[in-house]
């Protein structure tokens, strides 16, 4: 069935161009390109493997800074990110936008938890002490009181 959007491709990333999926991309680089009709200078997100980027706006990269913890775009190459689209305000009208979330977290399973080691057998060249029967009187001397 044809889409709407099809008609008018972009050079750039695009809403309708996630058909509702949740792609987890991996951050490349990001360029600064004239964009849009006025030509203003953008930062465009590039990911690993993708032809298209994404021009970023604020709210998507203030959370790209939340998420790498640095402001440094070159500090943000090889982060995982997840993309989805949300209706956002725009300009009074309610549009369809991507934003961006941490990617989740790849499975690992657990590793086995080994059982402790056996205490160390004694040695047969080590004298043992004298076990003593605590209950047996006769065996306290006054050195034994503490007071």
């Amino acid at each position: 069935m044809p889409n709407i959007n099809d008609a008018f491709p972009s050079a750039y990333l695009k809403a309708s161009d996630l058909k509702g999926a949740q792609p987890i991309v991996t951050i490349d680089r990001v360029e600064y390109e004239l964009v849009g009709a006025q030509k203003e200078r953008k930062p465009v997100l590039y990911f690993q493997h993708k032809e298209k980027g994404m021009v970023l706006n604020k709210t998507n990269a203030n959370k790209i800074i939340q998420m790498t913890g640095s402001p440094v775009t070159e500090e943000w190459k090889g982060h995982r990110i997840m993309l989805y689209t949300a209706q956002v305000d725009f300009q009074g009208d309610t549009v369809e936008a991507i934003r961006v979330k941490a990617a989740p977290q790849p499975y690992a399973k657990p590793r086995p938890v080994a059982p402790p080691p056996p205490p160390p057998e004694p040695s047969p060249d080590v004298e043992l002490p004298e076990e003593h029967d605590p209950f047996d009187a006769s065996s306290i001397t006054d050195d034994d009181i503490p007071f």
